[in-house]
């Protein structure tokens, strides 16, 4: 069959996204400071577009000068003489030994930057290369035990095997080994262990216990404190309950991760993009503009397309293309406060009982919801509502915290599932430490409470909310 080239005529619909559409989509889903962000750079980058800054009326009152004073200062007389027995030679000596004051810094001079005179906080890597600074090795132990140290995770646990390492470093396993030993024995005590097992004996050692029965029972039956089975512990070690409990409570008192106290990771605070005040009997919204520059266009380059004669044709097109894109991007940002204004108000009126009363009365709601309220798509409500955080009376919520699904009650209305699992949590936090409630016993008190709900279901909130199971919580009283 030949091949020949033929035109066909289609009809078809496509939707284009515009650049400046996919700009206003991506503004929705901007949070606070990635909005502030994004502004600054286009500030930077846009020479048409530039910042109002608010004038004060009020300007200062300047206080009428009062003509100078002369002010009479009376002559002194300086009577002191100098010895005739003055040691000259010493005072020049000691005069010229003096450091001369600092001058005045050179404009011109290069600083360091602020980054550089910032401090931090020492990582467990830092600490532990100090330490082997000042530790007696050789050159080839050095080497390995900096292998070692980089090979430690957050929480200074050994994550490579020592063979691993020997062939990195071209040493044997027994010399790692042994340049392992002396790791483990710099601070923080059980740092560089393999193993959980290892790493409460390196610290069960360093406290230097006088009896070994606290590390018999991590070497060999470390089983039983991790289901918390006391009494079978006291039978297989064949001891008295009270040196058992003894030994427990030292064990319990270490540090599982040793590296935890040499944490790099800082508190992120959030800065909350929607504010709920209640005024007289009604909650208002208030958006954030704290620092929320405010734009405009620069009237010189209005001024310059005007004059038209002054200003060639490249650079009108340029100075065009700007202004459009400043006023598309001030368009959109007015856009998006007024979307999410509207949407922070419907969440706060389907909401409003949560407001006045706490979690327990949140109620379910998703997405449609909102998009009904407001008339826009849930794809819309679902970008606005991504990374904004919201002060509340009852404390700062992400958006989307007030979307959630519902759980059937036996009688009546539905109950919002973000209740169900802090409901969870308080029977949790009041149950009593020798008799914790298991699943099945967390179910029949949420059925009281007119909360029809599956076990399955109470074990997943519970997992999701990092709380352990029933067996895992049950604290032994040794004394009874």
């Amino acid at each position: 069959m030949a091949l020949e080239l033929k035109q066909h005529m289609k009809l078809s619909q496509q939707l284009i996204i515009t650049p400046q559409l996919q700009q206003a989509i991506k503004l929705l889903q901007l949070s606070r400071l990635e909005l502030l962000e994004t502004i600054q750079q286009e500030l930077e980058t846009n020479p048409v577009l530039e910042e109002t800054v608010d004038q004060v009326g009020n300007k200062e009152e300047v206080e009428p000068e009062t003509p100078p004073v002369e002010e009479r200062y009376e002559e002194v007389e300086i009577t002191e003489k100098v010895r005739d027995d003055f040691d000259w030679e010493s005072f020049l000596e000691d005069y010229s030994t003096y450091s001369p004051m600092p001058m005045e810094r050179d404009p011109n001079q290069e600083q360091p930057s602020f980054e550089q005179r910032l401090t931090r906080r020492p990582s467990l890597e830092d600490h532990l290369m100090w330490q082997l600074c000042l530790s007696e090795f050789t050159e080839e132990e050095k080497e390995i035990a900096t292998m070692i140290i980089g090979n430690l995770n957050a929480d200074g646990y050994l994550v490579s095997s020592t063979a691993e390492i020997s062939q990195l470093c071209g040493a044997s396993v027994e010399e790692v080994e042994r340049v392992l030993g002396k790791v483990q024995a710099f601070d923080p005590p059980g740092v560089a262990a393999r193993d959980l097992r290892e790493c409460l004996l390196i610290q069960a050692k360093s406290l230097d216990v006088p009896n070994g029965l606290v590390v018999t029972i991590i070497d060999k039956y470390l089983h039983y404190l991790e289901k918390k089975n006391y009494q079978g512990l006291v039978k297989a070690l064949r001891r008295p309950k009270g040196d058992v409990q003894a030994a427990v409570e030292v064990i319990l008192s270490l540090d599982p991760k040793p590296g935890r106290a040499f944490s790099e990771e800082e508190a992120q605070y959030v800065s909350p993009d929607i504010y709920v005040v209640k005024v007289d009997d009604q909650f208002m919204v208030v958006l954030n503009e704290d620092g929320m520059p405010k734009l405009r266009v620069n009237p010189y380059y209005r001024e310059a397309l005007r004059s038209g004669s002054a200003v060639s044709e490249e650079a009108k097109d340029y100075i065009q293309g700007k202004l459009r894109s400043a006023a598309w991007l001030i368009k959109s940002i007015h856009q998006r406060q007024r979307t999410l204004h509207k949407v922070a108000q419907s969440i706060v009126n389907f909401q409003r009982e949560f407001l006045e009363k706490g979690i327990a009365y949140l109620k379910p709601m998703v997405l449609r919801d909102v998009a009904e309220d407001v008339g826009m798509h849930e794809s819309t409500i679902s970008r606005v509502t991504t990374n904004k955080y919201m002060h509340t009376p009852q404390g700062i919520f992400e958006l989307k915290y007030f979307f959630n699904s519902s759980i059937n009650s036996v009688v009546g209305e539905a109950v919002a599932s973000e209740s169900v699992k802090e409901r969870i949590r308080q029977l949790i936090k009041e149950e009593d430490p020798a008799k914790p409630y298991s699943d099945k016993d967390l179910v029949d008190l949420l059925k009281k409470e007119n909360i029809k709900i599956a076990r399955r279901t109470v074990a997943k909130y519970r997992e999701m909310m990092g709380i352990l199971p029933s067996h895992k919580r049950k604290q032994v009283l040794w004394g009874s």
